[in-house]
């Protein structure tokens, strides 16, 4: 059992207080995931040539600055490292394959969480509350987001089984649910040249999207085969460059609620995570039908 959240905000003049929005709606999933917790920020992009690496350290004593003269005088280009606490945002111009390469040879003990113009993303361990404060998510600003609390169930907690997973540029998933066919889609997708960082059933479901999109699928496309091939009881939440998208599996076991309002639109798997909202009492709010593609676009 886990917790699912979503936000995408309509009202420009409500952006700047994503975090503060966001933030009752995290903490009010604790109960379905007291395990861990993670958050896919998309606010401003970085310019057109750049890219953003938000990479985690496991430790708050990492020395992000040799980390950032490092890459400066190995690689002769500039770079912005932007840390916090156990995680840092680098920004580059440089090409991402030659980023993920030289971080993989000289500093192996990172994980790379996410690449994009756009995206940030911070995961840990610890509750809900917790996580939101080591990173201070209600100062977060931007249009849209997606956060996950995690009860592990099949796989280990760590910072690294913690969702969202991503794959790609701007793109991010998060799960509440199992698959039971996890393990032969990994091996399948091991064939076609997939590689995968985590035996989290939910990292075989994003990477299957990923090698669907891969192959020229557009992502509602690669969902319908997802209804072919994911074998289990899933509801999926994911973020794009300028979308929130959601999917229940044929059967709906797994709960979620909307909230539409002009201002913005709320996702999350119980409606207690949206009481709080503003003028919620005039929001449409529904229960998503079972495989049916939810969609909804800045």
């Amino acid at each position: 059992m886990c917790g699912i959240v979503g936000l995408l905000v309509r009202n420009p003049k409500m952006r700047d207080s994503i975090g503060e929005l966001m933030l009752p709606m995290l903490i009010g999933m604790t109960e379905r995931g007291p395990d861990s917790a993670g958050l896919a920020m998309f606010g401003p992009s970085v310019a057109a040539n750049e890219r953003k690496f938000s990479l985690y350290s496991g430790t708050a004593d990492f020395n992000w600055t040799k980390l950032g003269h490092d890459f400066e005088k190995h690689l002769s280009i500039k770079a912005k490292v932007e840390p916090k606490v156990n995680h840092a945002v680098l920004t580059t111009s440089l090409e991402p394959e030659t980023v993920k390469i030289w971080l993989k040879e000289h500093y192996p003990q990172l994980h790379l969480l996410s690449v994009g113009q756009l995206m940030d993303i911070y995961k840990d361990v610890g509750t809900p509350a917790q996580v939101a404060e080591r990173y201070d998510f209600k100062n977060f600003k931007g249009t849209h987001l997606v956060g996950h609390t995690r009860m592990a169930t099949e796989s280990a907690i760590t910072p690294a089984h913690a969702h969202p997973f991503t794959a790609g540029e701007d793109w991010c998933l998060v799960h509440n649910g199992s698959l039971s066919n996890a393990n032969s889609l990994r091996r399948k997708l091991q064939y076609e040249g997939i590689e995968f960082e985590t035996d989290n059933d939910t990292e075989a479901a994003c990477r299957f999207l990923q090698w669907r999109m891969r192959e020229g699928d557009d992502l509602e496309t690669a969902l319908n085969h997802g209804f072919e091939e994911l074998d289990g009881f899933y509801t999926l939440l994911m973020g794009t460059s300028n979308q929130l998208a959601l999917v229940r599996d044929p059967f709906g076991c797994k709960p979620a609620i909307i909230a539409e309002h002009d201002d913005y639109v709320a996702i999350a798997s119980e409606f207690r995570s949206l009481a709080h909202l503003p003028d919620i009492k005039n929001a449409k709010v529904f229960e998503p039908s079972p495989k049916e593609m939810y969609v909804w676009k800045l």
